[in-house]
């Protein structure tokens, strides 16, 4: 549509003018600096990716590296997880979910994105009200545990909540069938800290694409810095909202169909795509979409750096979701494992910190840079389905 694209930047524009910072490499130590007057302690073998001296272990290299460039982890189903728990504390640990807030450090997890998907059925008013209650309770878990979590709503919170020492906590996905088709709940649901929405599964993104109220509510996203999640959706409601969105968009659950023919996973093609929007591919640890192993996780990643790039790659643990996961990733504490074997593959540390951290930054603040070059020009809108897809 005519005013979609005579608004603001393209995706592509955004990351130009916003592009993430450089993330600040480690120093490794003086090349004499001894551990108890005799072994040296380490030497670099890379820039920000220690080595402690000859046939040194890749997972000690994996950790001391986690240890400045922690993992932002783009979808927990922990949520939905803990609602049928009777009592639980994460910060001691807990045995009946897949992470907790011991497990969170011990996997260097420095962000946690929380969904806030519900069971296939609910629609409607029954969704929305769920919805809502995932929310408040997400909101009630992270208050009880200031010690470990902290929630957060943007790329700059994020990075404060680490430096204190905090995992932070960003609400999202929620699934398209939240907003009951209205503009007036998705700005609601963003007042109260939603940062991601999944388009698939709404009558607006369908398998003929975007309809003209989906582009509203592309539009209405991009106005709140509210990130489009393409994760199932059809191809052409991939092809529409990439070409539409001013935003970088995400896939929260997508591997490579190339490697894996499951039906989330991205062909070739829109891979390519993505790189050329400058979105992001955050890669799931599940046996189902990515396989069996550590290493079946990593040939997807590197199937997606090279087709997308090492600026549009990323880690979804989809850990407490319900899926089986690869051997060695059983849960959050197990993604020093992953870095290791992608290590031992030949991976910079630029493009490792991009994966764990710098690419989810990147998007976040491209979402914020377009939000506010938005709301300067655009009112809340208060379009209707009824009014524009009849």
């Amino acid at each position: 549509m005519a005013d979609l694209q005579d608004e603001l930047h393209t995706a592509v524009e955004v990351g130009e003018l916003d592009p993430p910072a450089a993330w600040p490499e480690s120093e490794p130590l003086p090349s004499d600096a001894r551990l108890d007057g005799g072994t040296p302690l380490l030497t670099a073998v890379g820039p920000g990716v220690p080595d402690r001296g000859p046939g040194a272990d890749p997972l000690a290299r994996a950790r001391m590296f986690l240890a400045d460039n922690p993992v932002a982890d783009g979808y927990s189903g922990l949520a939905w997880a803990l609602r049928h728990l009777p009592w639980f504390d994460l910060e001691l640990g807990e045995s009946a979910v897949d992470t907790d807030v011991p497990r969170l450090r011990e996997g260097h997890v420095g962000a946690l994105f929380w969904s806030l998907h519900l069971p296939e059925g609910l629609a409607g008013d029954r969704a929305v009200g769920a919805t809502l209650e995932q929310l408040d309770l997400v909101q009630t878990v992270v208050h009880a545990h200031p010690e470990g979590l902290r929630m957060t709503r943007g790329a700059a919170e994020i990075a404060d909540a680490r430096n204190c020492g905090r995992v932070a906590v960003v609400l999202g996905p929620a699934g398209a069938a939240a907003l009951g088709d209205s503009l007036g709940i998705l700005r609601a649901l963003h007042a109260l800290g939603l940062r991601v929405l999944t388009l698939a599964g709404a009558s607006w993104a369908s398998e003929a694409g975007l309809t003209r109220f989906g582009e509203e509510v592309l539009r209405e996203m991009n106005r709140l810095g509210v990130l489009a999640d393409l994760s199932g959706t059809s191809d052409a409601t991939i092809g529409r909202a990439l070409a539409a969105s001013k935003a970088p968009v995400l896939f929260t659950r997508s591997a490579a169909r190339a490697l894996r023919p499951h039906p989330s996973n991205l062909p070739d093609e829109v891979l390519a795509e993505l790189g050329v929007a400058k979105g992001l591919c955050l890669v799931p640890l599940t046996a189902e979409q990515t396989g069996p192993s550590v290493r079946d996780v990593a040939d997807h990643l590197d199937h997606v750096r090279r087709l997308a790039g090492a600026e549009c790659v990323g880690l979804s643990g989809t850990y407490d979701s319900g899926a089986a996961h690869p051997q060695d990733l059983a849960d959050a504490s197990c993604y020093p494992h992953l870095i290791a074997e992608l290590i031992t593959r030949g991976w910079s540390a630029s493009d490792l910190a991009l994966l764990t951290w710098g690419n989810v930054q990147r998007v976040l603040r491209g979402a914020d840079f377009t939000a506010r070059a938005a709301q300067q020009r655009r009112e809340p809108s208060s379009a209707k389905i009824a009014d524009l897809d009849g």
